[in-house]
């Protein structure tokens, strides 16, 4: 007769197997920020030369104007004050713009990573017009250098720029400069310059297309600024300062509206300071919502704020892996109990290698998906990942468990993880209360069948007597 462990002891010790595969675990889940890391390189390669995310503000009439100002010098070590005329910028923004966009997407692939690109075509039209109160601003009409007033429009990434880009004022067309931007959209863009008498108002229409990618913003300066968009992409994110008054998305793609209002922007149409980017934000997603983080040089006149819309794809293959990794622990607890349980209570006995190899198992299927998802996607990854993990196990346990029945058994309680795991992924609002009621049932049923277990008894157990076992012998000499 031998003795067998106590119940309790193998219950100790397949929990310390369990805890040991989180190295394991770790090092996948790192390979999958890893991976994930090469691909948003690869998406900036394939970016590269095209444009990055792009920024629109304006168009907003900068005026030069004479101001005085008053100064101190040490002269003969003396402090003495002295007014002296200095060139101010004054930024006017204009009464009414109405913006139209037609954002066309376009995929670039790069070996196995792809990266969704656009080309917006922007036309719109603005009215400008000094405020009937502009005396209430300090500046004297008389000093405002109208000869030298620049119209400015200013795009983030101005390699983005193509080349039918035109301006019209009040029924000319004009010559563009590059550069002159503002300041929101980091100092890039483009300008003409304007001749304006102040008196009457000033009809601008506008024409630019540009390339980028990931996402389009839009900085409203004004009395009242309309963006309508359309697009064929089916997956739009609606994000910053401002959402839409008005959107529809389809399959086929989706159409916005936004209406912004100065008394919303809180900015005054006559400003002396131009104003800095929206303030950063990170990028994060969230029901398939998109914040940009946009950075600029500061400006005086305070920050702007703006409307975002990004092209984000439907389903980001390593958020899904990252999330089924972390639900890695569920199948190797949930099979190690199962093992268990088989060993207490049918007699089926399992060693602390097989508890190993079986989690090994299990944490390969991590790795498969990530491998796969990268090239054939995420759905079929996981049909083949999971099917060839659910086949080895099946079959591997037959042999621990010495029978097929047991293993099939285990190969069902894979399947129903498996498939269980595949709705949390994909029903990620109710994805802790169906994880708990599944730790529930679980709990439950593991604490009905190991009721009458004594876990800190031995069993005894029939076993060929020591006696009848090979010895080694061992020769002396004198």
């Amino acid at each position: 007769m031998t003795t067998e462990r106590s119940p309790g002891w193998k219950l100790f010790l397949a929990g310390v197997i369990g805890i040991a595969l989180v190295i394991p675990l770790m090092m996948v889940y790192a390979l999958v920020w890893d991976r994930q890391e090469q691909s948003n390189v690869a998406q900036n390669s394939i970016a590269a030369g095209w444009g990055g995310p792009q920024v629109v503000v304006g168009p907003v009439l900068v005026i030069p104007y004479t101001a005085n100002s008053v100064e101190t010098v040490d002269q003969n070590g003396r402090q003495t004050t002295r007014t002296v005329q200095v060139t101010k910028e004054l930024f006017l923004s204009p009464e009414t713009n109405t913006l139209t966009t037609n954002l066309k997407p376009d995929r670039k692939r790069k070996s196995i990573y792809e990266s969704v690109l656009f080309v917006a075509e922007n036309s719109g039209s603005a009215r400008f017009a000094l405020p009937a109160d502009f005396a209430r601003y300090g500046i004297a009409r008389e000093a405002l250098n109208l000869a030298g007033a620049e119209l400015r429009f200013g795009i983030s990434d101005a390699r983005g720029l193509q080349a039918d880009s035109k301006v019209e004022v009040n029924g000319t067309w004009l010559e563009l400069q590059p550069g002159k931007g503002l300041a929101a959209s980091g100092g890039s863009g483009f300008f003409t310059f304007v001749d304006w008498d102040a008196v009457s108002p000033m009809e601008v229409t506008y024409n630019f297309a540009i390339r980028g990618n990931k996402t389009l913003t839009m900085v409203p300066r004004g009395g009242e600024t309309k963006w309508n968009v359309k697009s064929s992409w089916p997956s739009p994110s609606f994000a910053g300062d401002f959402l839409p008054t008005q959107r529809d998305v389809k399959s086929s793609g989706f159409t916005s509206s936004h209406a912004v209002t100065n008394l919303a922007l809180g900015q005054a149409l006559v400003l002396t300071d131009d104003l800095a980017a929206p303030v950063p934000a990170n990028i994060t997603k969230y029901d398939s919502m998109e914040v940009m983080n946009v950075s600029a040089p500061s400006a005086g006149g305070g920050q702007s704020q703006a409307a975002t819309i990004g092209l984000i794809e439907p389903v980001d293959l390593y958020s899904q892996v990252d999330r089924s990794v972390k639900y890695g622990f569920l199948f190797i607890g949930f099979t190690f109990l199962a093992f268990l349980m088989f060993d207490l209570i049918a007699g089926a006995k399992v060693a602390a290698a097989e508890y190993l190899l079986t989690g090994a198992g299990l944490v390969l299927f991590f790795v498969l998906l990530l491998a796969f998802a990268e090239v054939v996607g995420f759905m079929w990854a996981y049909l083949v990942a999971g099917g060839g993990i659910t086949g080895l196990l099946t079959a591997y346990s037959a042999a621990i468990l010495k029978s097929w029945m047991r293993a099939r058994f285990i190969g069902g309680l894979l399947v129903g993880l498996y498939a269980t795991l595949y709705v949390l992924l994909n029903l990620e609002a109710y994805s802790l209360i169906i994880g708990s009621l599944l730790l529930f049932v679980a709990l439950a049923v593991v604490m009905w069948a190991t009721r009458a277990i004594d876990w800190g008894a031995k069993r005894e157990v029939a076993g060929e007597p020591t006696t009848d076992r090979p010895t080694a012998s061992v020769t002396t000499k004198s």
